[in-house]
């Protein structure tokens, strides 16, 4: 999965709520059902480098389970760029379906 788009994935996901990384990539799997499956190995760069950029923080907390989890959650700059990446994207898929859809003239 490209950078870009687990980027805005993970975005999209805690601005629902906080989540640990277990449950943001369960959520991403859970609402795409099942297209979109992002290992550990991906989600958790990509949670350091969000987390770099100032897009979200994170915080030691219990989960549901009475284990100590990393909880991840979006601060105002990360709404910010949730809204222009979400606004890129759909620009790009618009033009990618008319593009698709052209009749041969």
């Amino acid at each position: 999965m490209a950078t870009e788009k687990l980027d805005l994935l993970i975005l999209k996901t805690l601005a629902l709520e906080p989540r640990h990384g277990y449950g943001i990539g369960q959520r991403i799997e859970q609402v795409s059902r099942g297209v979109f499956r992002v290992t550990l190995g991906a989600l958790y760069p990509a949670l350091e480098r969000l987390e770099r950029a100032g897009a979200i923080s994170s915080k030691w907390a219990l989960s549901e389970n009475n284990r100590r989890a990393r909880y991840y959650a979006l601060t105002a700059a990360g709404r910010r760029r949730l809204t222009t990446e979400r606004q890129a994207w759909e620009r790009s898929t618009e033009a990618m379906t008319r593009v698709l859809q052209a009749d041969a003239e």
